[in-house]
C-alpha cells in the first residue's frame, strides 16, 4: 500500500551486491505472502529484470531470485504461466547446473511448484531440460537437495503417464528405489510420493517399479514412526495393487497384505485410508486373493474402522473394502457375516447425515447378495428398508427350500412372522420371494 514494490525494482540493479539480494528476498517474501502481491510483482515488471540478470550474479543473488519465482509461481497455474512466458524456466535450469547445491535446491523448488499445477506447465518444466538435472540432484550427498529433487519429480510425474514415461526414461526410479531405505524421514516421505506418482499411471509403470526391486524393502515403511512415510508407503502398495491380480499376487507373495493389515490396526485417521483401499482393490481381483485377505486377518482391522473412524470418506472407504472381501462366494461374504459387520452397515446406510451412503449401499448388496449365512442376516429382517430387504429375503428364499434345519429356525425366532409383515407390490421381485419361503412350509403354519 506504501508502495514499496516500486522503490524496490531499481534496488535490483543497484552497484552494491548485497542490497541487490536483500531487495530480490523481500520482493519474495511479499510474493510469498498472498497472490495479490504475487501479481503485483509480475505487473510490475520485475520478473523479466530478474530472469535477465541472473546469469551473471552470485550464489546468494540466485538463491533470492529462484526464490522470488518460487513465490510467484506458488499461487495460480495463471502466475506460473508469468514465469514460463518470461523465460523463468531456463534461468532455473541453467540454475540446476550450478556448482553451489543451496542454488540447486532453490531452483529445484521453483520448478517443483510450476510443476505442481497441470500438465502443461509440467510438460514447459519437462522441456526446459529440468528432469535429467533433477535426476542428478538426487544423487548429490546434501539431504535437502535430494528431498526437494524427489519433491520435484513427484510433481512432474503425477498428471500423466507420458509425463511420468519422461521422469522414468531419465533413470530416476532406480536411484528413488535405493533411498527407501533412507534415514531421513522428510526423504523417504518424498521417495515414495515420486514412486507412487510413476506406478499410478499403468501397469507397464507400475510394473517398471516393482522391477527396481522396491518389495520386501518398502514394508519396513509401513512400520515407520513417522505416520507421513506410513502413508506414503501404503500409497505406494496401493497404486500397484490396483492394476492387476498379478501384480497384487506379488504384493501377498512379499508379504505385503499382512503388513498393511498391522499399519492400519497401528495408526488412526487419515494415515489409514490407503491401506483400506489397499486391501480393497487386492480383494477385488480375484476370489483367491480376497481369500488371501480374509486368511490373513484383514476383516477385523476393516470393521474396526468402519467402527472408530468419524470421517465419512474413511468410513466409506472401509465399507467398500468389506464389499469387495464379501462379494466372491458364499464363503466369502459369511466370513464378512460373521465379523457381526452387517447390521452397522445398514445403520450407516440408513443414517441420513451419511454422506457416502452409495458406497454403503454397494458394500451392503455385494454382501448379502452371496451371503447363505442366516443367523447373520435374520435380525437385519426387522430394520431394513424395502430397497435393501428384497436382498435379505431373497436370500432366505435361496436357502430354505434345502434346508430343513434353517426352515425350523426361521420359526421359532420370529423370522417367518415377520415376512408375513412385509408389504411387497403384488407381481414384484420381493412378493415372489415371500412366496417361495412361504411355499416351504405347511399352509397352516403360514396362518398361524
Amino acid at each position: 500500500n506504501s508502495g514499496v514494490m516500486a522503490l524496490l525494482r531499481p534496488l535490483l540493479l543497484d552497484v552494491v551486491p548485497t542490497i541487490q539480494q536483500t531487495a530480490a528476498l523481500a520482493l519474495g517474501r511479499l510474493a510469498n505472502y498472498n497472490d495479490d502481491l504475487a501479481e503485483a510483482v509480475v505487473k510490475g515488471d520485475i520478473l523479466p529484470q530478474l530472469v535477465c540478470s541472473l546469469s551473471e550474479q552470485n550464489r546468494f543473488y540466485k538463491k533470492a531470485a529462484a526464490f522470488v519465482l518460487r513465490a510467484v509461481g506458488k499461487h495460480s497455474p495463471e502466475l506460473a504461466q508469468a514465469i514460463v512466458q518470461c523465460g523463468g524456466l531456463e534461468m532455473l535450469v541453467i540454475c540446476l547446473e550450478d556448482f553451489d547445491p543451496g542454488v540447486k535446491e532453490a531452483a529445484a523448488w521453483a520448478l517443483g511448484y510450476i510443476a505442481r499445477h497441470n500438465s502443461e506447465l509440467s510438460q514447459a518444466v519437462v522441456d526446459a531440460g529440468a528432469v535429467p538435472l533433477l535426476v542428478l540432484c538426487i544423487q548429490e550427498p546434501e539431504i535437502a537437495l535430494k528431498r526437494i529433487a524427489a519433491s520435484t519429480l513427484s510433481d512432474i510425474s503425477k498428471h500423466s503417464p507420458e509425463l511420468a514415461q519422461t521422469v522414468v526414461d531419465a533413470g530416476a526410479i532406480a536411484h528413488l528405489a535405493q533411498m527407501i531405505l533412507n534415514p531421513d524421514a522428510k526423504l523417504k516421505r518424498q521417495v515414495l510420493s515420486a514412486l507412487s506418482q510413476i506406478a499410478k499411471h499403468s501397469v507397464d509403470l507400475a510394473e517398471l517399479v516393482v522391477e527396481a526391486e522396491i518389495f520386501p524393502v518398502v514394508l519396513t515403511c509401513l512400520k515407520d514412526s513417522d505416520e507421513y512415510v506410513k502413508k506414503n508407503g501404503a500409497t505406494l502398495i496401493r497404486e500397484i495393487a490396483k492394476h492387476t491380480p498379478e501384480l497384487s499376487q506379488l504384493i501377498v507373495n512379499a508379504g505385503g497384505v499382512a503388513a498393511v493389515i498391522d499399519c492400519i490396526g497401528s495408526c488412526r485417521g487419515t494415515v489409514r485410508l490407503p491401506g483400506i483401499m489397499m486391501l480393497g482393490y487386492v480383494a477385488a481381483h480375484s476370489e483367491n486373493l480376497s481369500m488371501a485377505v480374509i486368511i490373513s486377518k484383514g476383516i477385523p482391522p476393516l470393521c474396526t474402522c468402519l467402527m472408530e473412524e468419524n470421517e465419512d470418506h474413511i468410513k466409506a472407504a472401509a465399507a467398500w473394502a468389506l464389499g469387495q472381501v464379501g462379494r466372491h462366494t458364499p464363503e466369502h461374504a459369511r466370513a464378512v457375516a460373521v465379523a457381526n459387520v452387517l447390521p452397522t452397515l445398514l445403520s450407516m446406510y440408513m443414517d441420513i447425515h451419511s454422506s457416502e451412503d452409495l458406497q454403503t449401499k454397494k458394500a451392503l448388496k455385494n454382501i448379502l447378495q452371496n451371503c447363505t449365512y442366516l443367523p447373520a442376516l435374520e435380525p437385519l429382517l426387522h430394520d431394513a428398508p424395502p430397497n435393501i430387504l428384497k436382498h435379505i429375503v431373497g436370500q432366505f428364499s435361496k436357502v430354505l427350500p434345502h434346508d430343513s434345519k434353517a426352515r425350523r429356525l426361521f420359526v421359532t425366532t420370529g423370522g417367518l412372522k415377520k415376512v408375513q409383515e412385509i408389504k411387497a407390490e403384488p407381481g414384484s421381485l420381493l412378493q415372489e420371494y415371500i412366496n417361495t419361503i412361504n411355499n416351504c412350509y405347511p399352509e397352516e403354519i403360514v396362518r398361524y
